[in-house]
């Protein structure tokens, strides 16, 4: 399997895509299913996600929060739009930035029993995008990734 590929269309933009050799279903599930996502939406070894919260409907609230030795973070939002299998837009916000709140928009194809997730974040601001591209963001999101690739194994 490919890492994920990021690029930045725009000042503001960071665009985020993935494959999954799962169907559609299948990784919608493990995208808007709160047991699941905390089975693989967990970063680098030694986090954990203690708490997940999803109400997937348009106006809905999310709420994830991750554990690692005595830290805590959480992350949390709105749904817009919700097509299901298809696409989601939804605000995202750190609790370690209450201020930055970021547009997500996440898009789901699926072509010849792969699943192609593509998302694009929307800063507030250059600097915000910027200061996220220094972080180790990508990291982070691909070892999330790499979780849900197993977790698509073991359920294949």
């Amino acid at each position: 399997m490919k890492p994920l590929s990021m690029t930045t269309p725009t000042d503001t933009t960071i665009e985020i895509t993935r494959s999954f050799d799962a169907p559609i279903s299948m990784v919608w599930r493990a995208h808007t299913e709160p047991e699941l996502v905390k089975r693989w939406l967990t970063g680098p070894t030694g986090l954990t996600m203690p708490e997940c919260e999803i109400d997937l409907r348009v106006g809905g609230a999310y709420r994830y929060v991750w554990a690692w030795d005595d830290n805590r973070m959480s992350a949390y939002g709105t749904f817009r739009e919700i097509e299901a299998e298809r696409r989601l837009l939804l605000t995202e916000t750190f609790d370690i930035f209450p201020d930055n709140e970021t547009l997500v928009e996440q898009v789901f194809g699926e072509n010849g029993g792969q699943t192609v997730v593509r998302m694009s974040l929307h800063y507030d601001s250059k600097e915000t995008r910027d200061g996220v591209l220094q972080s180790p963001m990508d990291e982070g999101l691909e070892a999330s990734y790499q979780s849900l690739d197993k977790l698509i194994s073991e359920t294949v």
